[in-house]
């Protein structure tokens, strides 16, 4: 369908934040492009909360690029904030790498094994990786690059001039308690807590900590590199600045006019970058929302510089199913990447795509995933036979593709539990793989395994990363003997009815008709007789058939679909292990 290419009208939450940024960037800066903003810290690995930092905005400018605007979106790369602790459960580091809290990210190692330069380069590898299978298009930009190159010399110096002007609009802030937080909450932003250890401060070190006055400006110390430090003074003419490192008890005065080794405060670089980039757009966190914090505080000193405080939504908090909260700080946390080695990126974006950002969500790595790919199937037929309501459309065109077009896809999707199903029962053997999967159309038989790629590998990989071993389907190899004696004469001709009846139903649809018509039989039923003309006992009678199918195959009360199963195990050995 060729709706990946054009705008979706406004018929959902994306289009409605594209018609405000089209008209505030015309307000703002007519004929330029429109600017939108994201900013990420690889200060650990970036997480599918982070995620919702990128997507709302990507979402956006797509739309705008789809209705023929030119459109920057920007991704601000924090990878000169400071390392502030060790994080917990991230391979190869250790206690030692406590040795570099304070200095840049850059500056960090990265952990032990890792291909990339720093602690920065090694986490911003996978997320950028990931934003390219998303069909994310975007500019980075490196905010380590952006300092040490003296690109924000001008705003440096502005703000150091102006820096009682700043330090009228933090004071506001400074004598108001820090808001409680609520049961539930997103943790503070990485950028929230950017210098607190040391400084005591409830948000963040917002340069007050001097008794020389207010510094907007924190240097990297020129020996330990690491941002422990105290400006002392300052001269406007000269642009003299004298500092001290209270880690290695450093000293120096420096030319600020050609210094490149530190950077504003958090509360003043973000609004900083605001007018500089000419942000029109950009989401943030509730933790950066609430009252007395970054995203409210860059409204007022953003103007200082010039500029305009963007708009842009709120965004909620993003879950995992059968996960605590997600903190970028820590290890273990499943990150896009991680999302992308179980679902396609048609499946992750439509996630975002689909609820409002002020709508909270969770993304399933537990069985909840087979759900999701349901619904998400369900949806690709309505839209194939035009049934579909418009804001499930526009979400389905915006997951689909993008404005380039759209993005590479599984040829021919079979359900995402029957291959899962499949793969837990195969082990990954190719040859039994295609064979089971042919035999589900048998008028319509599978040429190649690449036809059900990528989404194959992707449920593959679910079955071998996310499904416990006690939940993993083993086939007996034996029948059991103890189970096919005891049984009485009912359940011996339900037996018989459905090995009698293997041959002439062995397809997906034929086993289902079979399965589920035994029990409807062996009542005196047609087989074919509909929930309506059936009492209620019969779906009794079909649970303990089921039950005892599962026993005899898999020797557990459940398993996989018993269609898929009986197609996995093939004829003849499903007819051994039911006694025949």
């Amino acid at each position: 369908m060729p709706i990946v290419a054009q705008s979706t009208e406004t018929t959902d939450w994306v289009s409605r934040y594209a018609d405000e940024v089209i008209e505030e960037s015309e307000r703002r800066a007519p004929g330029k492009p429109v600017v939108v903003a994201s900013g990420l810290s690889p200060s650990g690995p970036i997480h599918l909360g982070n995620l919702r930092e990128v997507m709302t905005p990507h979402l956006v400018a797509d739309e705008i690029r789809r209705r023929g605007h030119t459109v920057r979106h920007l991704i601000s790369w924090d990878d000169y904030d400071r390392y502030r602790k060790v994080p917990a459960g991230v391979a190869g580091i250790d206690e030692s790498w406590a040795e570099h809290i304070g200095k840049p990210l850059t500056s960090v190692p990265a952990p032990k094994g890792s291909e990339y330069p720093n602690w920065a380069e090694h986490f911003k590898a996978a997320m950028t990786k990931a934003l390219a299978e998303l069909g994310v298009e975007y500019d980075g930009i490196s905010q380590t690059a952006q300092y040490t190159s003296g690109a924000y010399r001008e705003q440096v110096l502005f703000a150091m001039k102006h820096r009682g002007d700043i330090d009228a609009v933090l004071e506001q802030y400074r004598t108001k308690k820090a808001p409680v937080k609520k049961q539930g909450q997103k943790p503070v932003d990485e950028a929230e807590l950017e210098a607190a250890e040391g400084s005591g401060a409830a948000d963040e070190d917002d340069g007050s900590g001097s008794g020389a006055g207010y510094f907007p400006y924190k240097p990297y110390c020129g020996q330990c590199e690491k941002d422990l430090t105290t400006v002392t003074s300052y001269d406007d003419e000269t642009t003299e600045l004298a500092y001290t490192c209270t880690a290695c008890g450093y000293s120096e005065t420096v030319r600020l006019s050609e210094f490149n080794r530190g950077k504003l405060v958090w509360k003043v670089d973000w609004p900083m970058r605001w007018a500089y980039e000419g942000v029109v757009f950009e989401p943030s966190g509730v933790d950066h929302s609430s009252p007395g914090s970054s995203f409210q505080v860059g409204g007022q000193i953003v103007g200082i510089f010039g500029g305009k405080q963007p708009i842009g939504p709120m965004y909620a908090f993003v879950g995992i199913s059968g996960m605590a909260k997600m903190s970028s700080s820590k290890g273990g946390v499943p990150t896009p990447a991680d999302a992308l080695q179980i679902m396609e990126p048609q499946l992750l974006r439509w996630l975002y795509a689909r609820r409002r950002p002020n709508q909270s969500f969770k993304i399933a790595f537990d069985q909840e995933i087979q759900r999701l790919y349901d619904e998400w199937d369900k949806l690709a037929g309505k839209v194939t036979d035009g049934s579909v309501l418009p804001a499930d459309a526009a979400a389905y065109a915006r997951a689909v593709g993008t404005a380039a077009g759209e993005l590479p896809k599984t040829p021919r999707p079979m359900p995402y539990r029957t291959l899962a199903s499949v793969a837990d029962i195969t082990a990954g053997a190719e040859d039994q793989t295609l064979r089971i999967l042919s035999e589900l159309d048998p008028e319509n038989p599978l040429g190649s395994l690449d036809e059900v790629r990528p989404r194959l590998d992707k449920a593959e990989t679910w079955i071998n990363t996310q499904v416990p071993a006690e939940e993993r389907t083993v086939v007996r190899d034996e029948p059991d003997v103890e189970l096919l004696k005891s049984l009485d004469d009912q359940g011996r001709e339900s037996l018989r009815l459905l090995v009698d009846g293997l041959d002439e139903n062995w397809s997906l649809d034929g086993l289902t008709h079979l399965v589920y018509g035994v029990p409807k039989v062996q009542a005196g039923f047609r087989a074919d007789a509909t929930a309506k003309e059936l009492p209620p006992e019969i779906k009794v009678a079909q649970r303990t058939f089921f039950a005892l199918l599962y026993h005899l195959l898999v020797g557990r009360d459940t398993g996989p679909r018993l269609p898929t199963l009986l197609l996995a195990v093939g004829q003849e050995r499903v007819r051994k292990l039911l006694g025949a």
